[in-house]
């Protein structure tokens, strides 16, 4: 090694100064290939005698060893990941990319190509048209729903406040650093519904006063400032309500936080659209009846409203008679419907997961081997495993399904990936093909674990259930992880099971003997001759083109690939003699950590498995902690645990949102005694939160879906929501009150004189996420438990309101001290 790297020079040798200037002088003896490096003179006898590298050696280029391949349908490969770069977006660098592939294609040459795959454009193009989609949809939904309940000309005003919410809200997110994504467009489709609620109490209010025989001009004015107060109270409220997502903590958190910037800058234009804009624009109408086509649908719609308004008088006015006569009734019946639901959840039988499964455009197998196989080994896996996805693909229209298979392999890991034709034109689901491979697979003997995704990449992804062990000592914990992968084995519900531990690869250890040392042997330099013959002797290293190159001196391969080789291998010593190593050394065998973790000073390894489904995660975890860890903690002192993964990001999110929902619910139990001037009425509003909790827990059970983070999303957000109606409600009871009504004929009037605006209110708002909640695309399943919080407890909170709420009013009411009050026929009689 010291000759070649004496014979490969290029140095600078400083320089002649001449009269005419200066010239550079320079020893140029660098050497670059293979061949130049064989012509070194090693050996030079006095004769002449010239004994090269290329006599005593085999001298070639070649690549560094390693345990790493890919490929690509059968054919090495080297995959590439592109991604944005600032202000870029998901198509513009697809398309740039598709223009060079094209470009570069042209130019290589025959039997090498570039493949473009699992470009994530196609999914940004997906989601934006389902959004988009979604969103005229839902605004279509509104206004249809809008028109059949008041005029179509008023509804076509109070509608238009959604483009203009949208549209100013657009300059405030400028300066926010929000930008056009899924996240932000779902925020959107979110406030649809909500966003014109102001405006429709607004409108309605106007349209009462005009139905009284006012002008519009005179009705817009007292509509829009007998509402204000309430209006602006329950937008606050809105506002409120989202803002305990900002303080999600970690990834997630970043994610969501666009969300309550869209929806409260929509809010803080819609509060100024319908105080100012919408009456502008109402006052301005004449009486005029409309003719034609107009006229018809105006009298439709006139025939509509009094069908109606009937229906609140004489079905509804009655209905709302009896049940506050019968106001505890009604309350303990309503109570009784919450203590059902918690029992419901908290018998885990809906079960609870951290995110919505959603099925990945890849199907995915990773197969681990012990450390130290033998690269041989992991090739016969890897082959093994593509041609199960072979016989998956074949029996289920090749082409149709899969449009390549990529496969790696890195030291002892081996990863295949499938990629999939789109939804609409292969004959499986990702998971299906996940279920067959599978099957396909089969037991491969010899493996430490092998894992089957269906969502890689995906924001559920990763396993399941992660257990982190922890203890002093290795061995220990070596056996209580293997114990509990063992108990987790016997779940039904558990699959692709890793305890977490690896031995590593096998090792020789060496010490020096006694013997060796009076030679004159020392550690260093036994190590040192052990590393040069097996590792290399670095003779050079330099660069050839953007490549680093290093040149080793070594033992051939076939001389390195047994033990018989190490123990035969000759050591010189520092007196000239030689002696082979096994009778140097003792020589004992053991082996490496492939890794070591440590928590607080304790070794930890964690243990996971993966849940199917996952909502069902949260039961094997309460059973493990109940029985399998305490066993294990009895068997192994100083066994400590916990949960992590999933879980831990869960309780993390849980807490912040329980933190926040508190608080949400503190700030607007403020907010409400404000404009209400009591403290005892806020409470009478705030029954219907719990009561809006529960119709999310229906409606997520009518759907199918398990509770998720982003269904507790959707119930912080519905907290501030559902109040509306019973503000308003309230608020205009005060009203009558004041004017001279006995509590119990205020409160029966306000809620037939609301009925109509409450019910509005929320069929558009259940109207503009309806189309998010039935969509059935696979690109929606991360956004629908959100939706279906807020579409679902809208609808069951309304009920509350129109008939829980006046019973609750009255309760209130018979607890503070009596004072003359009219007779509940004489009441009702009156309110009616």
């Amino acid at each position: 090694a010291q000759r070649i790297r004496r014979a490969s020079v290029e140095l600078p040798g400083g320089a002649i100064r001449t009269p005419s200037g200066d010239i550079l002088v320079r020893m140029k003896e660098r050497r670059d290939f293979g061949p130049e490096f064989a012509q070194i003179p090693i050996i030079t006898t006095n004769d002449g005698t010239r004994i090269l590298l290329e006599d005593i050696a085999t001298v070639k280029d070649g690549f560094e060893e390693t345990t790493v391949s890919s490929s690509y349908n059968g054919k090495q490969a080297v995959m590439l990941d592109v991604y944005r770069v600032g202000d870029q977006t998901p198509i513009s660098v697809s398309d740039a990319v598709r223009r060079v592939v094209e470009e570069v294609n042209v130019a290589l040459p025959q039997g090498l190509c570039v493949d473009l795959r699992n470009d994530r454009s196609d999914i940004y193009r997906q989601r934006l048209g389902l959004l988009t989609k979604n969103g005229f949809i839902g605004l279509a939904l509104v206004f249809i729903l809008l028109a059949l309940f008041l005029e179509p000309c008023l509804a076509f005003w109070v509608s238009l406040g959604i483009p203009v919410s949208f549209l100013g809200s657009l300059f405030l997110l400028n300066i926010s650093d929000v930008s056009i994504n899924m996240i932000s467009m779902f925020a959107f489709i979110v406030t649809l519904g909500i966003v014109v609620d102001d405006a429709i109490i607004v409108g309605e209010n106007i349209y009462y006063h005009q139905q009284q025989g006012k002008t519009w001009f005179k009705a817009s004015v007292t509509g829009t400032r007998e509402i204000a107060v309430p209006i602006t109270f329950t937008v606050l409220t809105n506002m409120v309500a989202f803002v305990p997502m900002f303080f999600v903590p970690g990834v997630m958190g970043k994610v969501f936080k666009q969300m309550p910037l869209v929806v409260i800058s929509v809010f803080a234009i819609s509060l100024i659209e319908c105080f100012f804009i919408l009456p502008a624009h109402i006052g301005r109408r004449r009486r005029e009846a409309p003719s034609g086509l107009f006229g018809w649908i105006f009298q439709a719609q006139q025939r509509f409203g009094r069908a109606f308004l009937e229906f609140v008088n004489k079905r509804y006015g009655p209905f709302l008679h009896t049940t506050i006569r019968w106001r505890y009734l009604t309350m303990a019946t309503g109570i009784t419907i919450i203590l059902i639901t918690i029992g419901y959840i908290k018998s885990e039988r809906m079960g609870f997961e951290l995110f919505p499964k959603i099925e990945s455009d890849y199907a995915m197998v990773t197969a681990v081997l012990p450390f130290g196989t033998a690269f041989e080994k992991a090739r016969q896996v890897e082959k093994k495993l593509i041609q199960a996805a072979q016989e998956v693909t074949s029996q289920n229209g090749d082409k149709e399904l899969v449009e390549g298979i990529f496969s790696s392999i890195q030291d002892n890991t081996i990863e295949i990936r499938a990629y999939l034709t789109p939804p609409g034109v292969r004959p499986l689901s990702t998971a299906d093909v996940i279920r067959q491979w599978r099957e396909q697979v089969g037991v491969i003997p010899g493996l430490e674990y092998i894992k089957f995704e269906s969502d890689a990449g995906g924001p559920g992804s990763g396993a399941a259930l992660s257990v982190e062990l922890r203890h002093q000592k290795m061995d220990l914990l070596e056996r209580a992880s293997s114990d509990m992968a063992e108990a987790l084995s016997f779940y039904p519900n558990a699959k692709d099971i890793d305890d977490g531990f690896s031995p590593g690869k096998q090792q020789i250890d060496f010490k020096i003997k006694p013997e060796a040392r009076s030679l004159g042997l020392e550690a260093n330099e036994v190590a040192r001759q052990v590393r040069h013959a097996f590792y290399g002797a670095e003779a050079l290293r330099q660069q050839r083109g953007r490549n680093e190159v290093k040149v080793l001196v070594r033992f051939p391969r076939q001389e390195r690939i047994s033990e018989y080789s190490l123990e035969e291998m000759i050591l010189q010593t520092p007196k000239g003699t030689e002696i082979p190593l096994r009778d140097a050394v003792y020589i004992s065998r053991g082996r490496s950590y492939t890794d070591i973790n440590r928590r607080n000073g304790q070794r930890i390894v964690t243990v996971t498995a993966d849940v199917s489904p996952r909502s069902q995660a949260g039961q094997i975890l309460n059973s493990i902690k109940a029985e399998i860890l305490p066993e294990l903690q009895q068997k192994y002192p100083g066994l400590a645990y916990s949960f992590e993964g999933h879980q831990a990001d869960q309780k993390e999110s849980m807490q912040s949102l329980t933190r926040g929902l508190l608080m949400a619910m503190i700030v607007i139990y403020a907010m409400l005694a404000v404009p209400l001037n009591s403290y005892i009425q806020p409470l009478i509003i705030m029954i219907a939160i719990p009561f809006g909790i529960v119709g999310a827990v229906i409606g997520h059970l009518i759907m199918g879906y398990s509770l998720s983070i982003l269904s507790m999303f959707g119930v912080v957000a519905l907290s501030g929501v559902v109040v509306n109606d019973s503000l308003v409600l309230i608020d205009f009871a005060n009203r009558r009150r004041l004017a001279g009504m006995a509590p119990i004929e205020a409160i029966h009037a306000s809620g037939i004189h609301r009925f109509r605006p409450i019910i509005l209110t929320t069929l558009t708002t259940f109207g503009g996420l309806a189309p998010m909640i039935f969509e059935t695309s696979r690109q929606a399943r991360f956004l629908i438990p959100m939706a279906l919080s807020l579409g679902f407890g809208v609808v069951f909170a309304t009920l509350i309101t129109l008939i829980l709420v006046p019973s609750f009013y009255m309760i209130i009411e018979d607890i503070k001290p009596k004072t003359a009050k009219a007779p509940l026929s004489k009441a009702m009689g009156k309110s009616q």
